[in-house]
């Protein structure tokens, strides 16, 4: 009898371990999944966002698809302006000059290591695109170019696009929209530095 008893406690005990360890390793695991995502997320929108911004010093303003993008900076050249002497100098003031150069934008897209043929897929997601969006808006009396480019979070998290997972991190929406920029005012910043 005593042989049974202490049976029934090792495999309750080994029952409750396992309970324990599964407990403490699912909130490990989609901690650690939703940080190893987010990060490849943010760096591909951190390379979009850098595309955008060469776009906008060849066109004045962003692209509203990523063909668009891609067209441009595959086949426009980037304007660099060089000025000699100091325009601000009001003892020289006519003795500065400006000189405007070009330089195929593919070179620097090349250099910066961007691939404009994968720049629309949102990691992790299985050929997904990420949502792109680009205007001009009235903005304080000024017309100015915007530009929002992101991804809701469950189009990257696998498994973990489940909102029970909210229960480890109340800050985890996965309806929440990860993203850089706004069609409401101008600026490019993502809603991750803020």
């Amino acid at each position: 009898m005593r042989y049974v008893i202490n049976i029934i406690l090792v495999l309750l005990i080994a029952l409750l371990a396992y309970m324990l360890y599964s407990s403490i390793k699912e909130p490990i695991a989609f901690g650690e999944a939703k940080d190893y995502r987010k990060g490849k997320v943010v760096n591909k929108l951190e390379t979009i966002r850098k595309a955008q911004e060469i776009y906008r010093s060849i066109t004045g303003e962003f692209a509203s698809s990523f063909d668009e993008l891609s067209n441009t900076l595959t086949n426009d050249s980037i304007p660099f302006e060089k000025i000699i002497g100091d325009p601000d100098d009001p003892t020289n003031a006519d003795k500065f000059e400006r000189f405007i150069t070009y330089s195929l934008a593919i070179d620097t897209i090349r250099a910066l290591g961007i691939n404009l043929d994968s720049l629309r897929y949102i990691p992790f997601s299985g050929g997904k695109s990420f949502e792109i969006a680009a205007d001009t808006i009235e903005y304080q009396k000024t017309t100015v170019s915007v530009v929002e480019v992101g991804t809701k979070w469950k189009n990257f998290m696998g498994k973990y696009a489940d909102p029970k997972y909210g229960k480890y991190d109340s800050r985890y929406d996965p309806n929440k929209t990860i993203k850089f920029g706004d069609m409401l005012k101008p600026i490019i910043s993502g809603n991750w530095e803020r």
